[in-house]
């Protein structure tokens, strides 16, 4: 990593982060064409179709290495006036070709097993056909904690894929080593096919869970959680921030986010101190975690022991109703007959989307729990979902 990329400690550099990305597909497409090659050619001398099916999973992985470093290069393109918010997920899309490359040389391995299995042809036995699976083992275990460094390290879920998918590979060639073993020492021919069936098999389950990973991003996935509690962390230690609410996070491709979020202070502050502070907050999270941050102020009352009660006692409320609901911009306009007592009330999304619309039972209780205690209060509340949740 020192050798080939400039300034290695900065990952957060979009062009450093682009060069660790280079460097892993170049290192990954060399490993697996010559895993191939070698693979390929005991598998072709010697007759074993497990052998050529692991050889050809090792072709498709190189194949994938390529489109993934395609996908770098697009992504590291900049933003302009079509797609101004960059093309960083052009990795998210290359990772998702990937994937369907995987399934379709999986469902032609499994045809070609089906055949051995149906015509079992001889298998010769040798060392070097021992010599070439031992060997690729190593290989791709090496492979697996090479790209899972570097995937952690510049926070890529196609690296940590292509990491997954290495170690996969390990336990697929070790299969079709023990089934050489078998087939040598038993006799029987048929174990070659059944073992490239498993392979193939194998080699499509794993496809599967790599579309899955891979759509998930694009379908707009829930951002991480361990992010989510560093943000509200981060923003709470300013002086004279009460809280934070309606946090949502923007995935643009990976490095390229952007974050809004409604931020709580006093109400009696001054108003160009606090439009000052959240220029800070914004600039702090911009500059030292590359997070395009935009912040909406929300004042509350503090200084009003009615609100103040009133927030407290619809809190308990809302905790004994649903833990992970909150609530804010609680404010009240008084009435001649009633007190509006007016805020938002934030649920976990699943609930919304229930059949049994368990959310819509909650601002019914918490309208009862507050008749109860002021009869001449009536709530007026408006339910949204929460968009990121800590851990």
């Amino acid at each position: 990593m020192k050798l080939f990329i400039k300034n290695p400690d900065q990952t957060g550099d979009h062009k450093v982060r682009t060069a660790y990305g280079n460097l892993a597909c170049f290192v990954c497409i060399f490993c697996n064409v010559l895993l191939f090659a070698g693979k390929f050619l005991v598998g072709t001398i010697f007759g074993s179709m497990a052998i050529t099916a692991d050889a050809m999973n090792n072709l498709s992985d190189a194949s994938s290495n390529v489109v993934s470093l395609v996908g770098f290069r697009l992504g590291a393109k900049p933003a302009d006036d079509e797609h101004p918010y960059g093309h960083a997920r052009y990795e998210y899309i290359a990772g998702l070709a990937v994937s369907v490359m995987i399934l379709v040389i999986g469902v032609e391995l499994l045809k070609e097993s089906f055949l051995k299995v149906l015509h079992p042809t001889p298998v010769t036995f040798s060392a070097l056909t021992i010599a070439v699976l031992l060997a690729s083992i190593a290989v791709k275990l090496w492979m697996s904690v090479f790209n899972r460094n570097i995937g952690n390290r510049i926070h890529s879920e196609t690296l940590l894929a292509t990491a997954a998918d290495a170690r996969n590979d390990v336990i697929s060639t070790s299969a079709v080593l023990v089934a050489t073993l078998v087939t040598h020492f038993s006799g029987i021919d048929r174990i070659d096919g059944i073992m490239g069936l498993s392979v193939a098999a194998f080699i499509l389950w794993s496809g599967i869970g790599l579309v899955r990973d891979t759509i998930s991003p694009i379908l707009g996935a829930a951002p991480d959680p361990e992010l989510i509690e560093y943000i509200e962390k981060k923003a709470t230690s300013y002086p004279g921030v009460l809280g934070i609410h309606d946090l949502m996070i923007h995935d643009y491709g990976p490095g390229n986010q952007l974050v809004s979020f409604h931020i709580e202070m006093p109400a009696d502050c001054d108003v160009m101190q606090s439009h000052d502070l959240i220029d800070s907050i914004e600039k702090d999270f911009q500059v030292h975690d590359h997070l395009l941050v935009t912040i909406h102020f929300d004042p509350v009352v503090t200084d009003d022991p009615h609100i103040n009660e009133l927030r407290d006692f619809l809190k308990e409320k809302l905790a004994e109703l649903e833990p992970q609901a909150n609530l804010h911009d609680l404010r009240i306009v008084p009435g001649p007959t009633h007190t509006n007592v007016i805020f938002d009330c934030a649920v976990p999304a699943d609930l919304l989307a229930a059949r049994d619309r368990r959310a819509n039972k909650i601002p019914a209780e918490l309208r009862k729990a507050v008749s109860e205690k002021w009869p001449d209060h009536f709530c007026v509340i408006q339910l949204e979902p929460i968009y990121a949740k800590a851990k």
